[in-house]
């Protein structure tokens, strides 16, 4: 005979709610759709369009900006209007960005469609993020079944639409004018995802409505434990861009070459789609929430400790492979953990809010710190692996003094 809730533990997928499993699947859809695109559109400005290659980078960070910067909008949103009409006006504002980008030939245009890109998702995601964490709580009061394995099961639905999403892309790239082709294919699929979200996402009474926006702000960054909760997600952001930034220069430092780059990166979502929901339900089982994102962050911590310990191995691609492997793992056991704490460090009629806070508060550490570590690497080998080891250790210090299961509600600005 076994406890209330083992079961649950043991069998995630089957026990979950039609509702999370329509917030699930569309996670896995809408990353498909953006992931078709996004790998291919800086050769398509560069080459495609010619534009400079500063151009090119302010285009891709003007993206970046307008959806991780601006989660905090859509989290807003979604307190004061409920989740429905931001989902639905996120889908039909990615549909119109991927299909004006289809047939954008000017500097102007392609901005403009980026942007709105963008900002769908910073409309989509915070709704769609904190309706799977406000259900994961429901589920685990009525079933046992602890949240973060819950919202395991929605990264890794994400992570392997991020896996697919390329893929396709890359097939049909092999069109004539595929570019186009790849656009048009993930304005369809968000045509599906508005389709199932108008369907079957249900009518909910916004949670604020008599609350002014103004209040509702001052509430979430008041809160002392829920920005510790965010300087401790920010130091594990900065460190995870390191994939973008640390590991192509270690790569080609030790190969001469970036062209293993693809492999490291396919390894790293294979490792998810695999590992992520018998990783979280072993996590899930023995460690409270602030354990496990202490964990995931001093194991992301070893990743960079290791590199230049780590011998180089079959064509010297061993540490480079060990710190993905670490930061992969690490990622895994925090970031299910860290969306499981914000329902408890903040009050349910902020929950939107909080969620799209988290994320926008993480871009701009990642912003600023960016320019700081891409400068750091021209340091000495030992020292900007050292250095950059430090950041998610001081997130696991900052995390290791948040309530222990994360229940401390409220304002805490003193």
């Amino acid at each position: 005979m076994t406890a209330p809730g083992t079961e649950a533990v043991g069998t995630p997928v089957r026990t979950t709610t039609p509702y999370l499993r329509l917030l699930t699947t569309t996670q896995f859809a809408f990353n498909i759709g953006f992931y078709a695109v996004l790998p291919y559109l800086a050769g398509h400005l560069g080459t495609g369009l010619g534009m400079a290659g500063w151009l090119v980078g302010l285009v891709l960070g003007l993206r970046t900006f307008s959806q991780q910067g601006l989660f905090v909008v859509g989290g807003a949103l979604t307190d004061r209007y409920g989740p429905r009409p931001v989902v639905l006006a996120g889908c039909a504002l990615r549909i119109a960005g991927f299909g004006w980008l289809a047939v954008a030939g000017s500097t102007a245009t392609v901005i403009a469609a980026v942007v709105l890109i963008g900002f769908a998702a910073a409309l989509f995601s915070p709704a769609v993020e904190s309706e799977t964490a406000r259900e994961a709580v429901r589920h685990e009061r009525a079933t046992g079944t602890p949240r973060a394995q819950v919202l395991a099961v929605f990264s890794a639905a994400g992570q392997a639409g991020a896996f697919v999403g390329p893929l396709l892309g890359s097939l049909l790239l092999l069109l004539d004018d595929g570019f186009r082709a790849t656009c048009l294919a993930g304005a369809l699929v968000f045509v599906a995802v508005l389709a199932g979200h108008a369907r079957l996402m249900p009518r909910r009474a916004p949670v604020t409505r008599t609350a002014h926006p103004r209040h509702s702000v001052r509430e979430v960054f008041g809160n002392r434990p829920f920005l510790v909760l965010c300087l401790a997600y920010s130091g594990y952001l900065i460190a995870y861009n390191q994939l973008y930034l640390a590991l192509p220069a270690e790569v080609e430092e030790a190969t001469g070459t970036q062209s293993a780059l693809g492999w490291l990166f396919a390894l790293s979502s294979l490792l998810v789609v695999c590992a992520q929901l018998p990783l979280t339900r072993f996590a899930a089982r023995r460690t409270a929430p602030r354990t496990a994102l202490v964990t995931g962050l001093l194991v992301v911590a070893a990743g960079f400790a290791a590199v230049p310990l780590a011998p180089a191995g079959p064509g010297g691609l061993l540490p480079g492979a060990v710190l993905v492997v670490l930061l992969t793992l690490g990622q895994m056991v925090l970031v299910p953990a860290a969306r499981g704490l914000v329902p408890d460090l903040v009050d349910d009629r902020r929950l939107g809010l909080a969620t799209g806070a988290l994320s926008s508060v993480s871009g701009i550490a990642v912003l600023l710190g960016s320019a700081a570590t891409g400068a750091l690497l021209q340091a000495p080998g030992p020292l900007h692996w050292a250095v950059l080891a430090a950041v998610p250790l001081t997130g696991a210090v900052l995390a290791s003094t948040l309530p222990v299961n994360g229940r401390e509600k409220g304002n805490r600005s003193g």
